[in-house]
């Protein structure tokens, strides 16, 4: 299920500068993600972009946990 979600996920340097995009469409990750962080539910983002559907949020919120997935993170002096 889950690899069938991530194919979800496009990268096309012609769509939104090759941004992580939802199935081609100009929705980046990013847009779901922040709708989502916005309080906005899985429905209310369903009923305001017709052409998203349910798995379409999943696999951005599966893209997003395994970006996250990394040993550890090092602070860079600046």
């Amino acid at each position: 299920m889950n690899q069938s979600l991530l194919q979800r996920i496009t990268l096309d340097l012609n769509i939104c500068h090759g941004k992580p995009c939802i199935r081609g469409l100009r929705y980046p990750v990013e847009l779901i993600l922040e709708l989502l962080s916005s309080g906005m539910s899985m429905e209310e983002i369903l009923a305001d972009y017709d052409d998203l559907e349910r798995d379409d949020i999943l696999a951005a919120l599966l893209f997003a946990s395994r970006l996250t997935q990394v040993k550890s993170i090092y602070k860079i002096a600046v």
